[in-house]
């Protein structure tokens, strides 16, 4: 059962949902939602429930914008600001854990960005949006350069398009599915498990 907290930030309260796993946790996992989403979505959802059973301790954040109730997304630099703020916490509870950051869509965005400065180990980018739809000149391809193991889910038909393997940034291409993931959440949690397995940061 998830235990949900309020954190303050330069932008505003943060929420974090937090997953205990049974017995001592591994790592742990934070992750961010998309610009217009939640936490609830269907894969972020999904990969919980996996990694949590396979003894991560898992951390679902919500920007300040969403639980100030608007849907419109905050400027990149403020959901980086609150985003670092509350991972601030999560490491100081938590020091001893190897920290994994991700997220659907904008929120694996931040997590790219944030990683090195928040100390992170590695990334997981569900749905990573590389360039707007049909602007494929505006790629976001930089922002996974974060020089750490970087997991991407991706679906063949998301219209934001798919990124490129290259170097510690490992791809995965999940067919049929468009840029929310639905078809099969649990296809996509078992790829970023058997990724976090890969590093000893699952059981």
């Amino acid at each position: 059962m998830s235990r949900s907290t309020q954190l303050d930030t330069p932008r505003g309260p943060a929420r974090v949902d937090t997953d205990r796993p049974t017995g001592p946790p591994t790592s742990l996992l934070v992750l961010g939602h998309g610009a217009g989403g939640a936490v609830d979505a269907p894969d972020l959802l999904a990969v919980r429930d996996t990694a949590r059973d396979a003894g991560v301790l898992v951390a679902r954040v919500t920007q300040p914008y969403r639980v100030a109730g608007r849907r419109a997304p905050a400027p990149a630099g403020h959901l980086d600001e609150a985003w670092t703020a509350v991972l601030a916490v999560l490491r100081r509870r938590h020091p001893d854990l190897p920290l994994l950051v991700g997220g659907r869509s904008s929120g694996a965005r931040v997590a790219c960005r944030t990683a090195g400065a928040v100390g992170a180990v590695g990334v997981v980018a569900l749905a990573f949006p590389l360039h707007p739809p049909g602007r494929p000149e505006r790629s976001r391809a930089d922002e996974l350069v974060t020089g750490l193991p970087t997991l991407v889910v991706n679906g063949d038909r998301d219209p934001f398009g798919l990124p490129v393997a290259a170097g510690p940034v490992q791809v995965v291409v999940r067919r049929g599915e468009r840029h929310d993931l639905r078809q099969d959440p649990a296809g996509v949690a078992a790829a970023v498990l058997a990724w976090l397995r890969t590093y000893r940061w699952a059981r």
